[in-house]
């Protein structure tokens, strides 16, 4: 592991523990040559799905994408950072759990509107607003009427 103040590649572990929320392992570093302490996290990396987008285009699950269109989708709700990481390592654990290779973003849209849907109304029909994109507002209205509808 590189230090971040002297560059150099030899460091020992000085401490070692699960983080907040158990997905990945916080480790406490000491440098070799500098003796400063700096602070790396490990995670396991999971073989996910490819996503294929609207356009045909593959690339590979990207958990932050989700995570910025989730959070701007929540702004200003009472929906806290971490139900938004909640909610998207409930997603990884689906898609790690899938056998399927490939999975279209239609997909994915669908799962997390389900999630919102379930957490905030306002932060699922604008993510829905988004992810839809819709034509016009009589699109939009429609929607909206099934959502009062339930």
């Amino acid at each position: 592991m590189k230090c971040p103040f002297c560059n150099n590649l030899d460091s020992k572990v000085v401490d070692s523990r699960p983080d907040k929320g158990g997905s990945a392992i916080r480790r406490r570093r000491e440098c070799e040559q500098c003796n400063k302490r700096f602070t790396t996290y490990e995670r396991i990396e999971e073989m996910l799905p490819q996503v294929c987008k609207k356009d045909g285009r593959r690339e590979p699950f990207d958990r932050f994408k989700i995570i910025n269109g989730i959070v701007k989708a929540c702004e200003k709700r009472p929906i806290s950072k971490a139900e938004v990481e909640l909610l998207v390592d409930r997603l990884e654990t689906r898609l790690q759990e899938s056998t399927e290779r490939e999975i279209s973003t239609n997909t994915i849209g669908e799962w997390v509107m389900k999630e919102l849907h379930s957490m905030d109304e306002v932060a699922y029909v604008r993510f829905a607003s988004v992810y839809r994109s819709f034509r016009d507002i009589s699109e939009f209205m429609q929607e909206l009427q099934e959502l009062l509808k339930k």
